[in-house]
């Protein structure tokens, strides 16, 4: 008898400790994943450009001192726009050699200059003036940094809201009283730029007015934040 109480004691402890246990775990019932999201299109107030130059020469060491008088020369005169970046971009040094005897022909050099601005009248007055000695590989346009993040915490709030309003719609939708939020991500990298883009390498722009800049159609690119995450019904 007291063998069959002792069973008893420990079968009664058992079952409590995985009464206890189960009230610790999480209810993993009456959830609902939610998504929403928030869009805005926004203007693009950044213009970048790749401008090249290309020469070709028999003798390569003065390709290099060519190509470097001229990039140099690009700099100087962009010093004249100080509101636009500028940078060199890369740079390329390489043989040519005659299709019928594959002895070598010349040597041929191409080097880049990058443009970032958000004055895109001063930066095509520049693009006009290099454009003397340099082509114009592309230009497009994007939203900058700082108006990107302005307009992705704005979208934040924005989608944060609209997805208690879906929780809530659902909520009533199942005859539940209320909801409690489970997770929630929010993800801020939804950023498409419109694809303008003008490319004219082999032409040259046109005078827009006496400034010699051409006038500029920017676009808009749009920006989206998602929310999503998932809700428990109470």
């Amino acid at each position: 008898m007291r063998y069959l109480a002792l069973t008893t004691l420990l079968l009664g402890t058992t079952l409590s400790t995985m009464s206890n246990a189960a009230e610790n775990e999480p209810l993993n019932y009456n959830i609902v994943n939610v998504q929403a999201d928030a869009t805005r299109q926004v203007s693009n107030d950044e213009m970048h450009a790749v401008l090249f130059i290309e020469k070709t020469n028999k003798q390569p060491a003065e390709l290099s001192a060519q190509i470097t008088q001229l990039m140099n020369q690009a700099i100087a005169t962009a010093k004249k726009y100080p509101q636009v970046k500028v940078e060199t971009g890369s740079q390329t040094t390489y043989p040519i050699y005659d299709n019928d005897s594959q002895k070598l022909k010349e040597w041929r050099g191409r080097a880049e200059v990058r443009l970032e601005s958000k004055d895109f009248k001063a930066a095509s007055q520049l693009i006009n003036e290099l454009q003397q000695n340099f082509q114009t590989q592309s230009i497009n346009f994007t939203v900058s940094d700082e108006q990107r993040k302005k307009v992705e915490n704005e979208l934040m709030v924005e989608a944060s809201k609209n997805f208690q309003q879906r929780a809530q719609i659902l909520t009533q939708a199942w005859n539940k009283s209320a909801y409690n939020l489970v997770s929630l991500n929010i993800n801020t990298n939804n950023y498409a730029p419109q694809p303008i883009m003008m490319r004219a390498s082999m032409a040259k722009f046109e005078a827009a007015d006496a400034g010699g800049g051409q006038n500029m159609a920017a676009g808009e690119s749009k920006i989206t934040v998602n929310a999503n995450g998932s809700i428990q019904f109470k």
